[in-house]
């Protein structure tokens, strides 16, 4: 069974529509990119997965085991957020609190899945750093670090390299691709950036006056054959 299938779903917010008839599937292991033009619903979609936010018809249909709270979700920063006066540690354990159920305290077992993500995205000599001293880069680590504690599954990220520098962009992506290959957790990605999508990708879901739904290949036959994201509008925020 598919981890996640979306049948005939239609997404929008305060009553309005912003898409309708969306179908598309994912399976474990999977590493999909969300493309699409300014305003055309990427990150409406990425929280109605989640739940955050109602469909306005269609269904979600989960999965292989996989429940709403169990997803690592990488939203985008705002200002406020990047000023967080908290430790690194404090941020990442904060991931598990999802799990915690009707318990007060986290277990040793959080603390040391904690431990393992902040070590697994190279942020161990930063642990004890308050957040908001760190670079772009860095806090954007300690973010994926803490949707880590979340899942074992699926990882939902909204415009992870938005704002980064080149180098910290080729570093996220790489940890991205990383997680994804060795470890099997499956990704969901919004992105911007198309070189990157099909460079790392191996699905493609491209939203808005045109919407596709296939692998890697069959969207690169589709741009050489008709310039589908010139005329699908590709966004560039």
């Amino acid at each position: 069974m598919a981890l996640l299938t979306c049948k005939e779903l239609c997404i929008g917010y305060d009553g309005r529509e912003i898409l309708h008839g969306l179908n598309f599937t994912v399976q474990q292991g999977d590493y999909l990119c969300i493309l699409g033009e300014n305003g055309s619903g990427k990150s409406t979609l990425m929280k109605t997965l989640l739940g955050l936010i109602p469909s306005l018809s269609g269904e979600i249909i989960f999965g292989d085991g996989l429940q709403k709270g169990q997803i690592g979700y990488l939203p985008q920063q705002t200002d406020v957020q990047r000023d967080f006066p908290a430790s690194v540690k404090e941020i990442v354990l904060s991931g598990c609190a999802s799990s915690l159920g009707l318990r007060p305290f986290y277990s040793k077992a959080q603390k040391q899945l904690t431990r393992e993500n902040i070590e697994k995205m190279g942020l161990t000599e930063l642990k004890n750093r308050c957040y908001r001293e760190l670079s772009g880069g860095q806090q954007q680590r300690v973010l994926l670090a803490r949707a880590l504690c979340a899942t074992k599954k699926a990882l939902l990220l909204d415009e992870p390299v938005s704002g980064l520098d080149p180098n910290a962009t080729a570093h996220m992506y790489e940890l991205v691709q990383k997680l994804n290959k060795n470890d099997g957790i499956t990704v969901i990605m919004i992105s911007h950036d198309i070189q990157a999508a099909l460079n790392y990708a191996d699905k493609i879901l491209h939203i808005g006056k045109q919407v596709f739904f296939g692998s890697r290949d069959e969207y690169l036959a589709r741009l050489d054959k008709t310039g589908f994201a010139q005329q699908g509008g590709v966004d560039n925020d």
